[in-house]
């Protein structure tokens, strides 16, 4: 895939303020701390088009990101981690639970967990919860540069047991560092793209 533009577009908290042009949406959820912003930029070819956060959890709303004026990237407030409000969390669920539901230009979503840990409860609910959406789900295991070669398909193999994951539902090792799996991630997404 070749990237000529990436451009931020709206911080939207409702569909109000969701793009109305009806161009395919890839959702990226995601623990709060497991490289989504890491793994947009290293995607899109750029730096900062995301920010990193040393503080985890300061997505909070649902960030697009317009790809070659094609399609968009909606970075979604990060799950688990985040030391906010009980209020605001259930505002977050709301909000998330609306989008996935009732969304019709999401086409597919990529679901970062760590490669390093097994998957958290909160992994295995948001998968669960987008199958039961019906929802295309492409997971990527982020950090595979921080797990020696030699265990790579160990630690697959525990994602694959603990998300309940079938054959035809992708995992793709990612590494933001060294680019590994950044092909196969566009691969994995060109059916969704139009």
């Amino acid at each position: 895939m070749k990237i000529t533009q990436a451009d931020y577009v709206i911080s939207a908290v409702g569909p109000a303020q969701y793009p109305t042009d009806g161009l395919p949406e890839i959702a990226l959820a995601g623990r709060s701390n497991v490289g989504k912003s890491s793994f947009i930029n290293k995607m899109l070819n750029r730096r900062n088009l995301v920010r990193t956060s040393e503080k985890p959890g300061k997505t909070q709303k649902l960030n697009y990101f317009i790809v070659n004026q094609a399609f968009y990237f909606v970075d979604v407030p990060g799950y688990g981690y985040a030391k906010v409000s009980k209020t605001d969390k259930e505002a977050w669920g709301r909000m998330l639970e609306a989008y996935f539901a009732e969304r019709d230009s999401l086409s597919a979503v990529v679901q970062l967990v760590d490669l390093r840990h097994p998957p958290s409860k909160e992994d295995i609910q948001m998968h669960d919860y987008l199958v039961y959406f019906g929802h295309p789900v492409i997971t990527v295991a982020t950090k595979s540069d921080k797990v020696p070669k030699s265990k790579h398909q160990k630690h697959k193999q525990m994602i694959i047991h603990d998300l309940g994951l079938s054959k035809d539902e992708p995992l793709l090792l990612f590494s933001s560092l060294n680019g590994t799996g950044k092909e196969e991630a566009w691969r994995a997404l060109e059916p969704y793209l139009h």
